[in-house]
């Protein structure tokens, strides 16, 4: 039996000089692991898979994968074949190029190509597409490109397209194309390179088309088709380089005002119909190019 005294009790009575006798603590059981060996055989360890009664799930069967699209094509790992492509080859070429900025955006490029080798007395070269020749696909559309067309009949040329592309073959007929075929989809000046990327397909164009005369319409239509002029000349404004015949690739070359411009200008027709008959006196071979 023992008292139970608190620690002030024990206090005095110490100082009273009483001994209180008090059995030792008991110590704690030391605790200790348990036995693993002694453990029933059927209890399952805590890292043994546990069966589920849930039958394993059967493995999904992946669906094909889609075709890839056709690879880009770049121009500067074709600029040898394009020399020899057809017209069907050079469209697809077009359609999948993107050597350049001018593709980032585009819906699609503008090209009225003809599936068979068309010989035409005329090509006409154009400034980079608006967004109605994008919507279509083809090079003057649209108001501009009623103008051309009169412009063109007057002169007694056509343009060429599906529709007459079989029949009655008129006195002459005109290639109509781009010095781009994308549409700036940031609404810039193409640079010099960027207009020398897209000249290997206008060359393979002037080699399929085989004119006698090429008409630049446009400003920078006229930066491409006179690079191969002295660079005094062909950094002169577009009303200075009228009424001369240039060059390139060995074509006789005609400068004139787009048909955006003469719809907003309506005086300056007079000085594009002079440079459409300077264009027909070329294609006639009347006047010697230089």
């Amino acid at each position: 039996m023992s008292l139970a005294l608190d620690p002030r009790q024990r206090a005095m009575l110490l100082e009273m000089g009483v001994h209180v006798w008090q059995p030792p603590t008991a110590m704690a059981p030391e605790s200790h692991p348990p036995d693993t060996a002694s453990a029933s055989p059927h209890t399952p360890k805590s890292n043994d898979a546990v069966p589920s009664s849930t039958p394993p799930a059967r493995p999904v069967a992946k669906a094909p994968m889609p075709p890839r699209p056709p690879s880009p094509t770049l121009v500067g790992e074709l600029t040898q074949d394009i020399s020899s492509m057809d017209w069907p080859a050079l469209t697809e070429a077009i359609d999948h190029c993107q050597a350049c900025a001018m593709c980032l955006g585009r819906r699609a490029p503008s090209l009225a190509a003809p599936p068979l080798v068309t010989p035409c007395d005329w090509l006409v070269v154009g400034d980079p597409p608006d967004e109605a020749q994008e919507r279509v696909g083809q090079p003057f559309v649209d108001e501009t490109g009623l103008l051309l067309d009169n412009m063109l009949r007057a002169v007694a040329v056509q343009r060429w397209n599906h529709e007459n592309s079989s029949g009655a073959v008129p006195a002459s007929r005109a290639y109509l194309t781009h010095v781009l075929k994308c549409r700036p989809a940031l609404m810039r000046a193409p640079s010099a390179a960027e207009l020398g990327t897209c000249a290997h397909f206008l060359r393979r164009e002037i080699a399929l088309v085989q004119p006698k005369v090429i008409l630049a319409m446009g400003r920078f239509a006229m930066q491409l088709l006179l690079s191969e002029t002295p660079p005094e000349q062909a950094r002169l404004p577009l009303g200075k380089l009228r009424g001369q015949v240039w060059r390139f690739a060995d074509v006789p070359v005609v400068v004139t005002y787009p048909p955006a411009y003469l719809l907003r200008n309506g005086p300056d027709k007079a000085r594009a119909w002079a440079d459409l008959c300077l264009a027909r006196t070329v294609a006639g071979g009347s006047l010697a190019s230089p």
